[in-house]
């Protein structure tokens, strides 16, 4: 590993710290709550076509079975592929963003993102390549998980180091919010395409959602480019100009903050995992175990999604007034009984039945999300922070969120389809960031 000399001190790691040095930069809250907001509902618009896509078309185009249940699998798999590349986007991205910057880090996600998502609606099918179909599938699909594992953490930061003073978590939501912004939009997308004639939306329906990802590149662009660099980030390089360079923030991560990196994976397990079994895992089970209409489903998740976008800013407001941990612990608590009634509602089967049964669990995971981000990032020192709550968030989004769909598929088919299993299975992964955030006291594990 390179020490730094003495003759070298003065200029810490290249000419764009020495540039910092002469910088000053002026906080700007609203710009950059939105373009935090703007760039992650881009992304996860990205992701989440991509997870609807997998649970209702992929087993089907590009992985050749008679079975329904292995093809669906086969899916899910690629889908978990995404999750479990994330941690290594977050630990690339994460030593970017805590070496040169946020928004350089958050520049390079959004057009990386942006390109494979393009290039996954421009794919043979398996009928066209054979087996290079599922081969390029899954090489794109790692491509859309090391962006957007190092798009949610600089995002957040982004926002919430621009925030005002006492206002992180609530700022820091807006990155949060995002995630429902995006799944609005894909789902509108394949609300449309699924009203097509079949014949059409198997043929080229199914790829106009990823090919309108392109139009949303450049939006983002334009919007993240108006945001200066944050502030404390800027400040931290300025007064560590003088003092040897963290060279990898990353071993320093580990030696430090061991703790505070795997409780703040469980705590967010909850959000990560929870959302993916009441959306990705929810859509398979309704309509292949359940027997219920695609686009009932569908106008169901529409509704969800609309709710949860506008209750995110909502909870978040409120829960910083309570008290940013109590507020999580009192959620995920709640959101643990939630199943034993999401179950009994959806499979009534008519739309507002099915939109209620969603929403209960939705209600506490969305109140729980909004405020999750802000409190764990406020966890890690600045230079180390992008790297702490990427490699915190994106390792519990591959081993909670990447085999959560494949889990519960399994329960369901080895099960018969019980919903008390299936609860049970829900009920854990609320309990497990419950406990977590009870043990993350801020007093126990302060920044420094």
């Amino acid at each position: 590993m390179h020490t730094p000399s003495q003759t070298n001190k003065p200029t810490r790691t290249a000419s764009t710290d020495a540039s910092i040095s002469h910088t000053t930069v002026q906080k700007q809250p609203k710009r950059a709550a939105a373009a935090a907001f703007m760039g992650t509902a881009i992304e996860y618009y990205d992701f989440y076509i991509y997870a609807l896509a997998s649970a209702l078309i992929f087993g089907q185009l590009f992985f050749k079975t008679d079975n329904a249940f292995i093809g669906t699998m086969a899916s899910f798999a690629t889908f978990a592929i995404g999750l479990f590349i994330r941690p290594i986007g977050g630990i690339f991205f994460g030593h970017i963003g805590d070496k040169i910057g946020r928004k350089k880090s958050l520049m390079i996600t959004l057009f990386l993102m942006g390109v494979s998502t393009v290039c996954i609606g421009l794919l043979p099918t398996f009928e066209q390549a054979g087996i290079i179909a599922p081969i390029l599938l899954i090489v794109l699909r790692l491509a859309q998980g090391l962006a957007v594992g190092g798009e949610w953490g600089g995002a957040v930061l982004i926002a919430g180091e621009h925030a005002p003073t006492g206002r992180r978590a609530f700022f820091a939501s807006f990155a949060q919010l995002g995630s429902p912004a995006g799944l609005i939009l894909a789902t509108l997308a394949f609300k449309l395409i699924t009203s097509m004639p079949e014949e059409d939306f198997m043929s080229y329906g199914w790829r106009l959602p990823f090919l309108a990802s392109f139009v949303m590149l450049i939006v983002g662009f334009l919007i993240r480019h108006g945001v200066h660099e944050s502030p404390e980030f800027v400040e931290e390089q300025q007064k560590k100009q003088a003092q040897p360079a963290t060279q990898v923030p990353l071993l320093e991560l580990f030696k430090e903050s061991k703790a505070v990196i795997g409780l703040a994976l469980c705590a967010n397990v909850l959000g990560v995992a929870g959302f993916y079994f009441a959306t990705t895992f929810m859509v398979a089970y309704t309509t292949q175990f359940a027997g219920l209409d695609k686009g009932m489903i569908l106008d169901a998740m529409l509704i969800v999604a609309v709710l949860h976008f506008f209750n995110t800013p909502i909870a978040a407001y409120f829960g910083e007034k309570l008290g940013t941990r109590k507020f999580l612990i009192i959620t995920s608590a709640i959101c643990a009984i939630t199943p034993f009634a999401m179950f009994p509602l959806v499979l009534q089967g008519s739309l507002g039945m099915v939109a209620l049964g969603l929403w209960l669990p939705m209600w506490c995971m969305s109140s729980f999300y909004s405020l999750v981000a802000g409190f764990t990032s406020s966890l890690f020192p600045v230079h180390l922070r992008y790297s702490g709550i990427s490699v915190a968030y994106q390792m519990c989004s591959a081993v909670a969120g990447g085999l959560t769909p494949l889990i519960a598929t399994t329960i369901a088919q080895q099960s018969g389809g019980s919903t008390l299993a299936l609860s049970l299975f829900f009920t854990l992964l609320c309990v497990i960031s419950c406990v977590a955030v009870v043990m993350l006291n801020p007093k126990k594990y302060p920044t420094h």
